[in-house]
């Protein structure tokens, strides 16, 4: 649920942004429509994928080593 929290925040921060920075570059508002959407939902998705790795990096951390990691 943290992670779904985190992304849907992280979402709106980066729409907000790039929006903002392509219409300062373009001073047209379609276009930084255009561009406000797209990449932030493609950044969106790797972010999500990105915390859930970590997570599972940390889960298997917390478990402690391995056998075969003790051999």
């Amino acid at each position: 649920m943290r992670t779904l929290q985190k992304t849907l925040s992280y979402a709106a921060m980066h729409l907000t942004v790039a929006f903002a920075v392509a219409f300062a570059l373009t001073r047209n508002w379609q276009a930084a429509l255009a561009i406000g959407m797209v990449e932030p939902l493609f950044q969106t998705a790797a972010f999500a994928l990105h915390e859930r790795a970590w997570a599972r990096a940390d889960a298997r951390r917390a478990q402690g080593p391995t056998l075969a990691a003790s051999s």
